[in-house]
């Protein structure tokens, strides 16, 4: 059994590798793609089978993928350029005869107005028409998404309100999607991962409480987050980008709770003061 990871020279491909080699599945069957694969030359030294490619490259997709039979779909990380990058993948596994996909996709991505999603619901609905067997692990939001170092110094800001965040590490989201990759007989098709829920009030605290520092949280409009991310040098694009993401947090578009998560790993979810402390680390 062949395991192709995608995305593998990024943090969450990486650690998905890393994964799939602590649950005693041998190197020689993991097959690990990304484009700068100079950051991953240390797993072809324990006998991971490196190969380049890139999303944007359909030969090179299907030259990664031959002779595989599972694929760990990492999804690409440039929202607006995902859709044709990932039909080129459905498409190269499609011609490598690959059984079974996992995509990691985005919290409830088929009914959400979350931003971020629209890429990953046409993205699922290709890998529904291409007949190949997929589940969707749809992460929620990542701890390593904060910058703990601006938070000490300046506090958390955001405008989602009393919108909870189901905030789970990466390293969890990895292990999930690796679980989910060798398991052969899931009874659900999508899974919503995510940590216990809590506001950005309450992370605000916990980071306080794990730090010994003074740490609040600033609840603004999202129009005045908007001009707050602008202002601290974001590009307009992304200042809006995230603003709805606050917006949508407020409806709870990223409060999947951790039933998902913990079915998949087989253990409680990391707790969020373990995950701040590493993310501080």
């Amino acid at each position: 059994m062949t395991i192709v990871v995608t995305g593998a020279t990024g943090h969450l491909g990486r650690l998905a590798v890393e994964s799939l080699l602590s649950r005693g599945v041998p190197a020689g069957e993991i097959v690990a793609v990304g484009r700068g694969v100079e950051k991953i030359r240390d797993l072809a030294d324990r006998g991971v089978d490196v190969r380049r490619a890139s999303y944007d490259e359909p030969e090179s997709l299907r030259a990664a993928f031959a002779g595989a039979e599972k694929l760990l779909f990492v999804s690409a990380s440039d929202p607006g350029k995902r859709i044709p990058q990932h039909q080129n993948v459905i498409d190269a596994a499609k011609a490598a005869g690959i059984r079974k996909i996992v995509y990691t996709s985005a919290p409830f991505a088929d009914t959400t107005d979350l931003p971020i999603a629209g890429d990953h619901k046409a993205t699922e609905e290709a890998l529904k028409a291409s007949g190949i067997p997929a589940i969707f692990v749809r992460n929620s939001w990542y701890v390593e998404n904060y910058n703990f170092a601006d938070i000490l110094e300046q506090g958390l800001v955001g405008a989602s309100g009393e919108g909870k965040l189901s905030l789970a590490p990466r390293v969890d989201y990895a292990e999930a999607a690796a679980a989910a990759i060798l398991t052969d007989d899931q009874d659900q098709q999508v899974y919503e991962l995510g940590g216990p829920a809590v506001t950005k009030a309450e992370f605000a605290a916990e980071i306080a409480r794990v730090t010994g520092r003074d740490v609040t949280y600033t609840d603004l409009t999202p129009e005045k987050y908007e001009e707050f991310l602008t202002g601290a040098g974001q590009p307009p694009f992304v200042a809006a980008l995230f603003a709805g993401v606050e917006r949508s947090t407020t409806g709870g578009a990223l409060d999947t709770g951790s039933a998902d998560l913990e079915k998949l790993l087989g253990r409680p979810a990391t707790p969020l003061s373990e995950a701040i402390r590493a993310a501080l680390s």
